[in-house]
């Protein structure tokens, strides 16, 4: 039989959740449980978690409650956002970014107070708690883990109130109910699912919506912006140089007076089931635009191909968990190769749910006009030499044709 953990890291949230299992935590293992709340741009204040934790009879020196907004978008969401990642195309990846910072910081916790065990959250059914656990394994692989929904013997929404009400945890009046959706939220976008989003045959309700106005009801004027990008990372809009957090605060805003950044998706999650869930970028939706916007002009073709090649794979690690994994570290060292160059500034018009570069300048661009003009350039080009290329290029083409020709219609 396992021994009980002595002493409990808890991602909490402060919400009745994490509050049931920080007391949870206290019954079941007679456990010490130290808090630990990160304030990631989610839209709600932190500080109630501390007289929260607080009430449940936390000692002071056992909450522990940082702002990590700035780091969270320049040491994760940046870096990201210089491989253009999206996974299966459209999401990109809110949720799953977040996750190894707030392991990363509970395993540093742990260390700090003695802690012998980490707890979060997550269900038994979703990403979150793949991405936890392999962010805590990385970091320090003996800790032990504690996956409440994974463990306890609660059946059914309304035994965890019986829980809450026995050991007198508020509960608020809109969780008396069944919650229409679940959200989750930080600085780069928000994330709804389950309940009245579960069929996807449906169209989300309007009130789903949590970081963006309808484009329907947008301005209808476009909005023109220009963001400044130095080695990949965007540091100023309109001329005014921004921190990481404040860029992506802004870029937020503009994106929710525009509509931008909705996506109603049905993903494939890593534990094997498919999910659908409504998710807001807007700001990061501006951004994915516009760094690709200023890469058209920076990176030579090879190297854009490349990075376009290696980013499903960079997404899928980051999507399952991998944050910590030898090879994601690798792809992040040639992804970041790659933006040494990345200088310059794009245009972006901002209208009805739309992100669209219209303009894009560099002082180290690889565009030259002479090359492409229409009209007889200085370039260098001689366009007689395309004969001799586009032959080489089609012989191998050529000699199966001939192939071909010899078998027959019926290749006999």
């Amino acid at each position: 039989m396992t021994s009980k953990p002595k002493k409990v890291v808890l991602a909490y949230s402060g919400g009745l959740d994490t509050s049931i299992i920080l007391k949870w935590l206290q019954t079941e293992y007679g456990a010490e449980v130290v808090t630990f709340t990160a304030d990631l741009g989610q839209g709600e204040e932190v500080e109630p978690a501390r007289r929260k934790a607080e009430l449940l009879g936390i000692r002071p020196e056992n909450i522990f409650i940082e702002d990590l907004r700035e780091e969270f978008v320049r040491d994760y969401v940046f870096p990201m956002f210089r491989a253009n990642t999206v996974y299966e195309g459209q999401y990109l990846l809110g949720t799953s970014i977040a996750r190894p910072l707030i392991a990363k910081r509970q395993i540093e916790i742990a260390r700090a107070v003695g802690a012998d065990a980490v707890c979060h959250g997550a269900t038994g059914k979703g990403n979150d708690q793949v991405r936890f656990e392999l962010g805590y394994y990385a970091l320090e692989p003996d800790i032990r883990v504690v996956a409440p929904w994974r463990e306890w013997d609660f059946a059914s929404r309304e035994q965890l109130l019986d829980f809450a009400e026995k050991h007198q945890i508020p509960i608020a009046k809109d969780k008396r109910g069944e919650a229409p959706f679940s959200v989750d939220a930080n600085l780069l976008h928000s994330s709804s699912e389950g309940k009245v989003l579960e069929d996807p045959a449906l169209e989300a309700p309007e009130y789903v919506h949590q970081r963006t106005i309808s484009p329907e009801d947008a301005p209808d004027r476009p909005t023109v912006i220009e963001i400044a990008f130095e080695k990949g990372d965007p540091v100023a809009i309109d001329g005014e140089t921004l921190s990481p957090a404040a860029l992506l605060a802004r870029l937020n805003q503009l994106g929710h007076d525009n509509g931008i950044g909705r996506l109603d998706l049905v993903e494939n999650r890593f534990v094997g089931m498919k999910s659908r869930g409504v998710y807001e970028t807007p700001g990061g939706t501006i951004l994915l635009a516009a760094h690709r916007g200023i890469e058209s002009i920076t990176l030579d073709g090879g190297a854009m191909h490349l990075k376009d090649e290696m980013m499903p794979r960079y997404a899928k690690l980051i999507y399952n968990g991998f944050w910590f994994s030898p090879e994601r570290e690798m792809l992040q060292a040639l992804i970041d190769k790659s933006q040494e160059n990345v200088t310059g500034t794009a245009r972006v018009k901002l209208y009805k749910g739309n992100a669209t570069v219209i303009g894009r300048e560099s002082p180290l661009s690889l565009y030259d006009q002479d090359l492409v003009t229409f009209e007889e350039g200085t370039g260098g080009y001689d366009q007689r030499d395309a004969a001799g290329f586009i032959r080489l290029n089609a012989l191998r083409l050529r000699i199966e044709a001939r192939r071909r020709t010899r078998l027959g219609p019926d290749g006999a």
